[in-house]
């Protein structure tokens, strides 16, 4: 019986090794540890307060929203309601409850704090409407990146609707101020250079990650960071990059020589972090393990990104 946290833990470290064949069925487990963990969590929360007392919706932020962890993921996530702003205590409780059992269950607790115990991702559907709007007046890299995290998001628990209403909210808010379209591009312009002056693979140069690829930074977000803001531009909801791929190639078909690149990325990431023993370095790979059929993957995909991120660009500059 999985009826503790602890026995989830058990059953995620007997299981892992069944589903790194594929993102969709590593992504199938993460879903079902996360939503019996939560489920524990709010029968705990229940017997020492009660039944929830409104409408709620638990939706998950990051690449647990994506539907894109890898085989370890830390936590993001978070809590809307509907209702006045005095139940929020009962939801804060429940976000801490979640948040610690998910610990105790294999997920590392967010190190910014995108977590449901946290005010700010656990709100009402109204005050949550009046952040979004106060996020884009700020117009801050900060505020611009909660958004950004924000709209990478899907129930997994709960009441869809309310996510949806937020939503909704938040692309009229950008409609009323297109300038924004190109403030969020600049937020994820930076990207960091995969490969030197000669071609060769670049490493890291200090830290745990020293003389390993970062294939997050340096080939992952390109393309995810790249298909939001498109998303963002012509109102696609799924938070999904591959979902946001087809739904996109309607507007620009050339996103078709992309998407088969980045789905493949997503097989090879998991097969190159499978032997990862926690979540910082799941993303750092040696050179000395990868082939040379390997090699020439990870350079193609950086150049591809990198090509992207230009036409993104272009297309914001050009209205779409």
């Amino acid at each position: 019986m999985l009826d503790t946290y602890e026995a989830l833990r058990e059953y995620r470290e007997m299981r892992l090794q069944s589903v790194l064949y594929g993102h969709k069925e590593l992504h199938a487990l993460h879903d079902r540890l996360i939503t019996r963990t939560f489920r524990l969590a709010r029968r705990q929360v229940a017997k020492e307060q009660g039944d929830p007392p409104a409408p709620f919706a638990f939706y998950l932020m990051g690449s647990a929203g994506r539907g894109e962890q890898s085989v370890w993921s830390d936590q993001d996530h978070g809590i809307l309601f509907s209702g006045e702003d005095h139940l929020q205590g009962y939801f804060l409780r429940l976000g801490e409850e979640v948040s610690r059992g998910l610990e105790v269950v294999g997920y590392d607790r967010c190190e910014g704090e995108v977590m449901a115990s946290n005010p700010l991702w656990c709100q009402s559907t109204v005050r949550f409407k009046e952040q979004i709007r106060s996020w884009l007046e700020a117009e801050d890299w900060q505020t611009l990146r909660h958004f950004t995290i924000f709209f990478d998001s899907r129930v997994l628990h709960g009441d869809p609707v309310l996510l949806g209403e937020v939503k909704a909210h938040a692309f009229s808010q950008l409609q009323k101020a297109p300038h924004l379209y190109k403030r969020l591009y600049e937020n994820m312009e930076f990207m960091k250079k995969g490969t030197g002056v000669f071609g060769q693979l670049l490493t890291e140069q200090t830290g745990e990650g020293k003389g390993k690829i970062n294939v997050k930074e340096t080939v992952y977000f390109p393309y995810v960071n790249a298909l939001r803001i498109l998303a963002l531009c012509e109102g696609i909801y799924p938070p999904s990059t591959l979902e946001r791929f087809r739904a996109l190639l309607s507007y620009y078909p050339s996103l078709s020589e992309y998407e088969d690149d980045f789905r493949k990325l997503l097989e090879y990431r998991i097969q190159w972090g499978r032997d990862a023993d926690h979540y910082e370095n799941v993303h750092l790979i040696s050179p000395s393990i990868l082939d040379k059929e390997e090699k020439q993957l990870l350079k193609r995909w950086m150049k591809h990104g990198k090509q992207l991120v230009s036409e993104t660009r272009h297309h914001i500059r050009g209205g779409g």
